[in-house]
């Protein structure tokens, strides 16, 4: 079985969900072909992405390649052509965003067409509901060739900008919680419930495992892997670590990420008079994430909804705590309490409300035996529904289903 995947970004290294999860398609013996829309140059990336670069096709925006495709199904399949250009055109029309994106990427979704087609491509998946499930669709009404994309968190939830075309038209739509599942169900209709698909991103249990080595020192260590941005809700973690050093609680708070916050959150830091218990560690490789993890005792991440309306899917990085068997707080929002049973297998409190989060850290702090529950509970959650191989598996056999339920028609086998 041959697959194309389309997403935003490649290599990003914030979305390990991605690169993993094609890493395990190709353990399960199939090929995959990738179509990242822009090419991130990054300073850090994870080692696995050299196996990947090879085969991930670039385009520029302008571009010989870019060009040709279009000439050829403009030549070919005219009316296919103008029309699927016209509907990604007005269906992006009143979203500047949307809109001028569909200007830059439809052009480059021709040329993936044109490269997927000749390479005998199954069936076409992507990540992401906004951009890449656009082009998804242009490639399907050029090639006939069926696809499929995963819906996560913020690009379901901030505009809803083609939905129903794109589930309608997908032979399968995958999102990653039951609240991602209504919510697509309410902005595309209830026609559309049987065809989404509650698939969960996974974490590699075997690699994220729980450490084999005490932990060692008396104060807290608290971890906390994000972007910074809104979403995340880091300038909560800083309050509540400035309430938590108000009360005599020793500590270590480590930021690993980056994004357009930092300065912002440096100079809060700054501003609470103990920054000296903060390490903004900036962007880490997988390996190096692991080990900070295995060092820590309570992860951290207290996630808000945006003024825009963004909110979580469920955060991978989460799962990766939890599979370490690290006990975790987060906030009672959107997917999360899918993954974090309530005091269960971590501790949610309500978005943005630093002093419900520094009573929890508080009461992780001062208990070991419920640091162990939780952390022992937690690895459980993960291996039971957040593990990598068995959800990959799942998608795959969706895939699977589609493409055997029929080859697709030569569609530029003859002009319109």
């Amino acid at each position: 079985m041959k697959i194309a995947y389309v997403m935003s970004r490649f290599p990003k290294l914030t979305e390990t969900f991605v690169l993993y999860e094609i890493l395990e398609q190709e353990q399960r013996g199939t090929s995959v072909e990738i179509y990242p829309l822009i090419r991130v140059r990054q300073p850090v990336m994870h080692p696995e992405v050299q196996r990947l670069n090879g085969r991930a096709h670039f385009a520029k925006t302008v571009s010989t390649c870019v060009l040709k495709a279009n000439f050829h199904f403009m030549k070919r399949m005219p009316r296919t052509y103008f029309r699927a250009v016209a509907e990604a055109l007005r269906g992006t029309w009143g979203s500047a965003r949307f809109f001028f994106g569909a200007l830059v990427f439809v052009p480059k979704a021709v040329y993936f067409a044109r490269d997927i087609q000749q390479r005998g491509i199954d069936h076409i998946h992507a990540h992401f509901a906004t951009h890449p499930a656009l082009a998804a669709l242009v490639i399907h009404r050029l090639t006939g060739i069926p696809f499929s994309f995963t819906g996560h968190g913020s690009d379901l939830h901030i505009d809803q900008r083609m939905l129903d075309r794109k589930v309608e038209a997908a032979d399968f739509v995958v999102t990653v919680s039951r609240y991602n599942r209504e919510f697509i169900v309410h902005a595309a209709g209830e026609q559309s419930r049987e065809k989404i698909e509650v698939v969960h991103c996974g974490v590699d249990t075997e690699y994220f495992a729980p450490a084999d080595r005490p932990k060692t020192g008396d104060r807290l260590e608290i971890v906390c892997v994000a972007s910074f941005e809104e979403v995340k809700g880091h300038k909560y973690l800083v309050e509540a670590c400035r309430l938590l050093a108000s009360r005599g609680v020793e500590f270590r708070c480590r930021l690993i990420g980056d994004g357009p916050l930092r300065e912002q959150v440096v100079k809060q830091i700054a501003a609470t008079g103990i920054a000296d218990r903060f390490e903004l560690l900036g962007p880490r490789t997988r390996p190096e994430v692991r080990e900070i993890l295995w060092s820590s005792h309570v992860f951290v991440l207290p996630s808000v909804p945006t003024s825009r309306g963004q909110r979580e899917g469920i955060p991978v990085a989460l799962m990766e705590a939890m599979s370490c068997g690290l006990p975790v707080v987060s906030s009672d929002l959107s997917g999360i309490p899918e993954l974090v049973e309530r005091n269960v297998s971590g501790v949610l409190v309500p978005p943005g409300d630093a002093q419900s989060l520094c009573n929890a850290i508080e009461r992780i702090a001062s208990n070991s035996d419920l640091r162990e529950r939780l952390g022992s509970a937690a690895r459980t959650k993960i291996e039971a529904e957040f593990d990598l191989k068995r959800n990959t598996a799942v998608l795959s056999e969706l895939i699977e289903r589609s493409v055997m339920a029929g080859k697709p028609m030569a569609a530029t086998t003859a002009a319109d």
